[in-house]
């Protein structure tokens, strides 16, 4: 019965000239607004793509504004596309943008933070308190640099972890980038012992320090006693070293003097407790009398 009473129908459209056209005329739109939505976007981010990739390939650009540009393009086409698709259907320009305005507004009161980030990632751009390759230490997290864009900076961790951080809050924060100057200066604290000699000491560091290939002569080691612990006086080396070569050369340090100190005869002593006893002094009143003593008392008494 279905078939039957669905044949009628089919036919009647099919005999219905009007109908045949307008299926043909909606049809063609939704294949064009296809073709164009699936070809836009791949125009977005091949051009996207594109930028990004001459950008990196020139050493007159900014690899950080790289990727924001690139981002920028891409979201920008998108834009266009999207709009492209919906006069496909009939949506006339300038109530597009008007309806658009609106959404912006609505948007921006719902995503205030993701707005703050675009933001941020402006004044990122603009300032760029760091840049693509350096390692910093942003938001309660550090790593490489190895992306910025609209809303968010990428990290590394050394532990080849990604972390990623909205800007708005990298902005925010305190920023620590340890990769801006060329050079950095490392501290390492050793502690010797008191019977030890603490000039000779100060020079096994010196000439350890200075022994390193990757500190540098000028400015000289420095080492000198920073104060004086409970079982140790405290002695602290300071060197200059490239900014690449800071962690391999802090730990080499370490191990170095350590064994130096064993080829000198220099202590490095444990912490350790000295237990003290403790005498109190009892009032003579408070003695108990002995059995003499009190006979004694009894007698005069």
């Amino acid at each position: 019965m279905i078939l039957t009473a669905a044949a009628p129908e089919a036919a009647g459209f099919f005999n219905n000239p009007e109908l045949i056209d307008l299926g043909v005329v909606w049809g063609l739109r939704v294949l064009y607004a296809a073709v164009i939505l699936i070809g836009g976007l791949w125009v977005a981010g091949f051009i996207s793509g594109q930028i990004k990739k001459q950008a990196l390939k020139s050493d007159r650009f900014d690899k950080t504004l790289a990727n924001f540009f690139a981002s920028i393009v891409r979201y920008a086409l998108m834009a266009v596309v999207i709009i492209a698709v919906l006069q496909k259907f009939g949506v006339p320009v300038t109530s597009l943008v008007a309806v658009l305005g609106a959404a912006t507004l609505a948007i921006g009161l719902a995503l205030q933070g993701t707005l703050g980030n675009v933001a941020a990632g402006v004044m990122i751009v603009m300032i760029r308190p760091y840049r693509l390759g350096d390692f910093v230490e942003i938001a309660d997290a550090s790593g490489t640099v190895s992306d910025i864009n609209l809303f968010y900076t990428a990290l590394e961790t050394i532990g080849n972890e990604h972390v990623y951080v909205p800007n708005g809050q990298a902005w925010n924060d305190v920023i620590v980038n340890y990769s801006s100057n060329a050079r950095r200066r490392t501290t390492l604290n050793f502690g010797i012992s008191y019977d030890d000699d603490i000039d000779r000491a100060i020079e096994i560091m010196k000439q350890t320090a200075s022994a390193h290939e990757n500190v540098l002569a000028d400015p000289e080691p420095w080492v000198a006693v920073s104060g004086l612990g409970d079982s140790s006086v405290n002695l602290d080396l300071r060197v200059w070293v490239e900014q690449p070569n800071f962690f391999q050369t802090n730990r080499d340090l370490i191990k170095l003097v350590k064994q130096a100190f064993d080829r000198e005869g220099i202590s490095i002593p444990y912490p350790h407790q000295v237990e003290i006893q403790k005498i109190v002094e009892v009032p003579q009143d408070a003695i108990p009398l002995t059995v003499n003593e009190d006979r004694e008392e009894g007698g005069k008494a």
